[in-house]
């Protein structure tokens, strides 16, 4: 699939979407459900990487997405590792084992969006890239990755209970294995991507080839992503007292302060800095194209003084 304008614009309405529905959620406008905003970012990922990657590649990031998070979900239920000692409650409606179905696209749709970021932080993997591209990649997709759960964990676990921490935790009833697993699960499915990528002929565009604004877009959707904490602490009214599992009393209000102090430093932040890259990399890409102008200026003016034709020029030593 090339980056047509369809494919463009169609992109773009999707990143409106996207903001406009977490905006109303946020601001409780309107309570679109979670499958709805999930469908969103799927979509999303599925047309931005196919641009990238082709159909196959997508599909690809997405299989291996799904499955390495849904096993290492339930083998953390089972066993405790990676993630350490939870269950879901039933509020996120039907599992696939333990682990409710709307759990799978939430990896693949910010994991996705953490990849995007990590290309351009970084360096393209592609077909023959370097050992170290090939690694550093994925690292750093995973760390972007594990920012988004340091904003969302303690809201949906501790406060809305969307699955429950049976050990509770220090950060707000949280534990830290839950993040190291989270960082070992995601750096775990990007790395195989990347593996994909690296020995497979998986689309044909670099990063050379594809125009700023289809990274920008990715960089848009992650940033109002980590926005939405910042509002939804603008907007909090009055705190409540909750209760982990370890029956530890937290405060609602001082969650969501906590979620928008940590979202403006870490996710935010990311999106700053991956924004800038790529606006370093226009400008930079304009000063090689005045460069190259200027030195084909040059040679035109050598040979019209020099009085040597273009031809000839080989044969002047």
């Amino acid at each position: 699939m090339r980056n047509t304008n369809i494919s463009r614009t169609v992109l773009w309405v999707l990143v409106a979407v996207y903001a406009a529905v977490i905006l109303t959620n946020t601001l409780h406008l309107v309570s679109v459900p979670i499958p709805v905003v999930l469908l969103v970012t799927i979509l999303f990922a599925l047309i931005h990487g196919a641009v990238r990657y082709g159909w196959a590649g997508i599909v690809t990031f997405i299989v291996i997405s799904l499955v390495v998070s849904n096993i290492l979900e339930n083998t953390s239920i089972l066993t405790g590792f990676p993630f350490g000692h939870y269950h879901y409650t039933d509020l996120l409606g039907p599992k696939l084992f333990l682990v409710p179905l709307l759990i799978g696209p939430a990896y693949v749709a910010t994991g996705y969006l953490a990849w995007v970021l990590a290309n351009v932080l970084v360096g393209d993997v592609r077909r023959g890239a370097s050992a170290f591209t090939l690694v550093a990649v994925p690292l750093i997709g995973a760390f972007l990755m594990a920012m988004w759960d340091l904003s969302f964990d303690p809201g949906f676990s501790t406060v809305r209970h969307f699955w429950i921490w049976e050990q509770g935790g220090g950060y707000f009833g949280v534990p830290l294995t839950n993040y190291l697993g989270w960082f070992f699960t995601v750096y775990l499915f990007l790395q195989l991507f990347a593996l994909v990528i690296r020995f497979r002929q998986l689309g044909h565009e670099t990063m050379g080839t594809l125009p700023r604004s289809y990274y920008a877009q990715a960089v848009v959707m992650y940033a109002v992503l980590g926005l939405s904490y910042v509002l939804a602490y603008a907007a909090f009214g009055n705190g409540t007292p909750v209760t982990d599992a370890a029956g530890v009393v937290w405060n609602t209000k001082s969650i969501a302060e906590a979620a928008a102090t940590v979202s403006i430093y870490t996710m935010i932040f990311a999106a700053g800095l991956t924004a800038v890259k790529l606006v370093q990399g226009s400008a930079e890409a304009r000063e090689t194209s005045v460069e190259s102008a200027t030195a084909s200026e040059t040679n035109v003016l050598i040979e019209k003084d020099s009085g040597i034709k273009p031809a000839q020029r080989g044969l002047v030593h």
